[in-house]
């Protein structure tokens, strides 16, 4: 009796969120407005995040003593599919450590608001926005943290094979912003979210090579990956679908911020400079990534 009341005290929150994000006007929780994010809310949905991170993926996590005070920008490589459980477990942590009134927004694949509207909606009341540069410019304005996971869709989808390379798509966006708006890079990384869903190939490239402008895509929405994997609910399966992750345990961490050399608009414009910024990121990340991939597989082996 005791858990199923603990499991309704988790549940019905979120699914009031839910029903509340599904029914909202259209020009509300849309991913256009800052105002969709809300400290309320965000406490409401904890208790589920928190079960979800610590129960049934059992997350070990460390390094958020790395990040400072104020604004900062947060640089991630997700995995796991349209779970995303890394992505998950990085959020429940940031408001388990610094509570929901400390201002952080994240950039979401605007296809997310196509494709699966009640999520998208829902993310957007945990600070989810839009993957616009304007969005990105009016939470930086703001004064808040941002999220970008610069990879995207490519990089939640990359194969098994690849999971233990950071894949940030070549997107210098987030340099140029940290640059002007003088923020430290705080890379996150995880091992163990790639088991949730075993990606065997990403075909997404070579379909549309072989039939260019020709493919009726679900929805009309061209979702940029074709994954082919192994997951629940579906077994083998193709195509960016949501799927219920298989419970491995998964390790994030906060990795010591990235100071760059220069700072301002012209330091933002210099494209060597940005490619320089960019390649310390990328390396950086990869060697933090190898680093937590030894730690943890190692662990593996002597237990």
């Amino acid at each position: 009796m005791q858990t199923l009341t603990d499991w309704n005290d988790r549940l019905k929150p979120f699914l009031q969120l839910g029903w509340q994000a599904t029914i909202a006007p259209a020009n509300e929780l849309n991913g256009l407005s800052l105002d969709g994010r809300s400290p309320v809310n965000i406490e409401r949905s904890l208790p589920l995040l928190e079960w979800i991170t610590h129960t049934y993926f059992q997350t070990t996590t460390d390094g958020w003593e790395q990040i400072p005070a104020g604004q900062v920008m947060l640089i991630g490589s997700h995995n796991g599919g349209m779970a995303a459980p890394d992505t998950l477990a990085m959020t429940y942590e940031w408001f388990h450590q610094f509570g929901p009134d400390r201002p952080i927004y994240a950039l979401m694949d605007p296809k997310m608001w196509q494709a699966m509207p009640a999520i998208a909606r829902l993310a957007a009341h945990l600070g989810a926005l839009r993957a616009e540069p304007r969005m990105a410019l009016a939470a930086l304005e703001s004064g808040a943290s941002l999220v970008i996971y610069p990879g995207g869709a490519k990089d939640v989808f990359r194969p098994y094979t690849l999971r233990h390379q950071i894949f940030l798509n070549g997107r210098r966006g987030f340099v140029r912003l940290a640059l002007e708006y003088k923020l430290p890079i705080m890379p996150m990384i995880s091992h163990g979210a790639h088991e949730t869903l075993i990606v065997l190939a990403e075909i997404y490239d070579q379909l549309k090579a072989i039939a260019p402008g020709k493919i009726p895509w679900p929805l009309g929405i061209d979702p940029g990956v074709l994954p082919i994997y192994l997951g629940w609910p579906w077994g083998l399966a193709i195509g960016p679908l949501p799927n219920i992750p298989f419970p491995k345990p998964i390790h994030t961490r906060i990795c010591p911020p990235i100071w760059f050399d220069h700072y301002g608009e012209a330091a933002a414009r210099d494209r060597d400079y940005v490619d320089q910024c960019y390649q310390l990121v990328e390396s950086t990340m990869q060697r933090e990534l190898d680093r937590l991939v030894e730690e943890c597989e190692g662990k593996r082996v002597a237990g």
